[in-house]
């Protein structure tokens, strides 16, 4: 029945994680460090919230755009941490998840004949997303040496004059770079002379371990050019809640929300409700997770640098992004073997975009006992190999 598919869901590829994912479900005593998913509960006090709505009766339809209440304290939070105004009526959407933000952005603004600058490597859905409203994907090739940030001169090799939108996403998923204000200047110099939109996906604003996030809509002249995004699953460990937003110019927001009402309606009232909680009260539980995931990330790059891998210090999110060409493999068949000697469940870089090639990525949302037995079990493997 294969040909009554659209040629566009034929031809879109499976997400390299979830590959390795369904892999591991199929296997005893994997340890895997394949999903980018926090390994804590969601605190206390959000899940009470959740459970009380529900005892109270609240399981109706919210306003497409979301809760006012919610809408409102993330405008208030985004002026104090941002230094960004946003209108909460007009201006943020409540989505399910950052992952539909980032599908309704792409509709929103693109169509065939359209392309779209990714950095390389990115998440997995950028491209697909991208494909899926009709449009190209340009890559942008980043480089260990330069902290896999985004430099100019590699955005002006890959511009061509039909690109419409930048993607950003710092801290970067899957490598760890972030960026700086100092990064971003030039950056925003040339989105205004080639006239681009930019979709920032800022996930993990809040699991930056140096310095300050700076979000890239608080650049000179940026706010009304910039889709901001981000969501709750990464800092709050509230991934299957599935609650993000989007924030931006009246008329990007308007646009999004009406693809939002046809498709998803609303966002989950439970979520929502338990999101809002999340802002008032689970501040110190979220600065508790991101100390733990400092420590762990020490651990990992120490773990693979001494067992003679180049692995860049992340300074942002929960992954790291380790070189494994020492070991003469490619980074898919790296993963495969692993996992078959070893038990160990990575990604392979290249799910990420073709400058992942020589990499795995490794996440470390998970227990430090676990992520010492994997290293021990790497490696063995890479001392075979080098």
């Amino acid at each position: 029945m294969k040909q009554y598919l659209s040629p566009i869901a034929r031809e879109l590829p499976p997400s390299g994680i979830r590959k390795f994912f369904d892999l591991v479900s199929t296997m005893k005593d994997v340890i895997s460090l394949g999903v980018g998913e926090p390994d804590f509960v969601t605190p206390w006090t959000v899940r009470e919230s959740g459970i009380f709505s529900l005892e109270q009766g609240q399981t109706m339809y919210t306003s497409n755009a979301g809760l006012i209440e919610l809408r409102q304290e993330l405008s208030y939070c985004m002026a104090r941490d941002m230094g960004v105004e946003y209108d909460p009526k007009h201006q943020i959407l409540i989505t399910v998840g950052a992952s539909e933000a980032v599908d309704l952005a792409m509709r929103a603004l693109l169509g065939p004949g359209d392309a779209v600058l990714v950095p390389d490597p990115a998440y997995v859905s950028y491209a697909p997303c991208a494909a899926l409203a009709g449009a190209e994907v340009n890559y942008i090739t980043t480089h260990a040496e330069d902290g896999f940030r985004l430099k100019v001169g590699d955005l002006e090799k890959a511009y061509t004059p039909n690109c419409k939108v930048l993607v950003l996403s710092y801290p970067n998923n899957p490598t760890g770079a972030i960026m700086t204000r100092e990064d971003y200047l030039p950056i925003a110099r040339f989105v205004i002379e080639h006239d681009l939109i930019v979709l920032s996906d800022e996930i993990y604003s809040d699991l930056t371990y140096e310095g300050t996030h700076t979000a890239f809509a608080s650049m000179p002249d940026m706010r009304n050019r910039t889709i901001h995004i981000s969501g709750f699953s990464k800092s709050y460990a509230m991934t299957g809640w599935r609650i993000g937003y989007a924030a931006g110019h009246p008329d990007f927001i308007k646009a999004m929300t009406r693809i939002h009402q046809y498709t998803m309606l609303c966002a989950p009232i439970t979520a929502q409700i338990a999101a809002l909680e999340a802002l008032h009260s689970a501040g110190k539980a979220k600065e508790a997770m991101v100390s733990t995931y400092d420590r762990r990330r020490r651990l990992m790059v120490h773990g693979f640098r001494k067992m003679g891998l180049t692995c860049f210090e992340p300074l942002g999110a929960f992954y790291t992004f380790p070189n494994i060409s020492a070991t003469g493999l490619n980074s898919n068949d790296f993963a495969e073997q692993l996992l078959r000697e070893e038990k160990v469940a990575v990604v392979p870089g290249t799910a990420f975009g073709p400058s992942g090639e020589g990499h795995i990525r490794c996440s470390y949302a998970y227990s430090t006992e676990q992520l010492e037995e994997a290293l021990k079990r790497i490696e063995q493997f890479v001392q075979k190999r080098i």
